[in-house]
C-alpha cells in the first residue's frame, strides 16, 4: 500500500519524537567515575567509526556535525563527558579499505586520542575475498597504527557466506597475518559456530597469540576452552551483556570474576568494546540523559562505555557479602584499560 502524505508525515512526526536532539549524544559523565576520571583511560577496543558517522547522518540529516572528524571531537572529546581515550577502529569489508588511509589522516591527529585500527575480512564477506582485497588489507595490516587483522571468523547465525567458504577463508587470513611477520593481534567474530571457531584457532594460531574475541555471545563452554588454550586471549564486551536475551556473557563474566577479585583482578579477561554503532547498552537511564522516556538512544559510540562497565560490576559482584571486596565500575574499567594494553599495545 502507498503511502499518503499524512501518513508519511505521522511516521516522520513518530520517528523524530524518538530520537534526542543531538545534544543529547555528548554523554555526560557517569556517576560512578564523577570522582575517579582523572586517573581513568577509557578505551574503546572495537569500533566502526566510518559507520557510526553514517548512522548519525541518518539519524540526523541536518545535523551540525560535518565531517568525520568534527563528529569524533564532539562525541568522544568533549569536556566534561565520558572522553575516549584510544579507539580501535575496524575495516572488515571491501569497501571499507576505500576510505580508511582518509579516515585516518583526520583522526590520527588529535592530542588526547589515540587512533588505532584493524582491518581483515568479516565471515559475511568471506564468499568475496580475493588475492587484491588481501594486497589492500596486508597493505593497511603494515602501518604502524594497525594493531590487528580482523574482524575475521565465523558466523553461522545468518551465513552469508557458505560456511566451508567462511572456514577456508578464515584459515587463509590466520596464515596470511602470521606469515606478515607484524606479530600484531587477532580480532576474532564468531557466532554460533562454537565447535569448528575452537577447533580452527586452535590448529592455526600458536598458544601466545593475542586474541580478541569480539562481542562474545556464544557458551560459556567456548569461552573457558579458548580461554585455557590460549593465555593471551580476552573476551570483548559489548552493550549487548546488558540485553535480558543474552544470558551466555553474564555467565562468562561470572565465571572470570571467580577467578578473580579487585584486589587482584588480572584473571578478569576482558575487553570493553561498543562495536558502535550498533547495541548502546540498556542500563543507560532516559532520565540520567535529558531523554523522555519515549526517546532511545540512538546508536553506540565510545561513550557509552562506562555503562557497560557497570553492568559487568554488578554481574561480577552478584552474590557478595557485605563484608566481602567489591568490584566498583571504575575498577573494571581499569582492568579493561590494562587488557587493552596487553592485547593490543595500545
Amino acid at each position: 500500500m502507498s503511502s499518503t502524505p499524512a501518513s508519511t508525515s505521522s511516521r516522520q512526526s513518530t520517528r523524530s519524537s524518538r530520537t534526542p536532539h543531538e545534544d543529547k549524544l555528548v554523554l555526560p559523565l557517569h556517576e560512578d567515575i564523577k570522582d575517579h576520571f582523572q586517573d581513568l583511560e577509557l578505551v574503546d577496543t572495537h569500533c566502526h567509526i566510518h559507520s557510526t558517522f553514517q548512522a548519525y547522518k541518518e539519524k540526523y540529516p541536518e545535523g551540525k556535525h560535518a565531517n568525520i572528524r568534527d563528529f569524533v571531537a564532539a562525541l568522544l572529546q568533549a569536556d566534561g563527558s565520558n572522553k575516549l581515550r584510544t579507539c580501535v577502529d575496524v575495516y572488515c569489508e571491501g569497501s571499507d579499505m576505500e576510505h580508511w588511509a582518509s579516515t585516518l589522516a583526520a583522526l590520527s591527529d588529535f592530542p588526547d586520542l589515540d587512533y588505532r585500527f584493524v582491518a581483515g575480512a568479516h565471515p559475511h564477506e568471506a564468499k568475496n575475498y580475493t588475492d587484491e582485497l588481501e594486497r589492500r588489507f596486508l597493505e593497511a595490516h603494515r602501518h604502524e597504527r594497525c594493531v590487528g587483522w580482523g574482524e575475521i571468523g565465523l558466523d553461522y547465525h545468518y551465513d552469508n557466506s557458505p560456511r566451508d567458504v567462511q572456514q577456508d577463508v578464515l584459515r587463509r587470513q590466520l596464515r596470511t597475518a602470521l606469515g606478515s611477520g607484524e606479530n600484531k593481534a587477532i580480532t576474532i567474530h564468531t557466532r554460533e559456530a562454537d565447535d569448528d571457531i575452537v577447533r580452527i584457532l586452535k590448529e592455526e594460531l600458536p598458544r601466545e597469540q593475542r586474541v580478541h574475541v569480539h562481542c562474545y555471545t556464544d557458551s560459556p563452554e567456548c569461552a573457558a576452552s579458548l580461554l585455557s588454550h590460549f593465555p593471551n586471549l580476552f573476551i570483548g564486551i559489548t552493550g549487548v551483556v546488558t540485553y535480558s536475551t543474552n544470558v551466555n556473557t553474564p555467565q562468562v563474566i561470572r565465571d572470570l570474576g571467580a577467578t578473580c577479585s579487585p584486589s587482584n583482578p588480572a584473571g578478569l579477561r576482558i575487553l570493553l568494546e561498543t562495536d558502535a554503532p550498533f547495541m548502546p547498552p540498556a542500563n543507560m537511564a532516559n532520565k540520567q540523559l535529558g531523554m523522555t522516556s519515549k526517546q532511545r538512544f540512538p546508536f553506540a559510540h565510545g561513550g557509552v562505555l562506562p555503562w557497560t562497565a557497570e553492568f559487568v560490576k554488578r554481574v561480577l559482584n552478584e552474590g557478595k557479602g557485605e563484608d566481602e571486596d567489591k568490584w566498583t565500575t571504575a575498577g573494571v574499567l581499569r582492568q579493561a584499560r590494562e587488557n587493552a594494553r596487553l592485547c593490543y599495545g595500545v
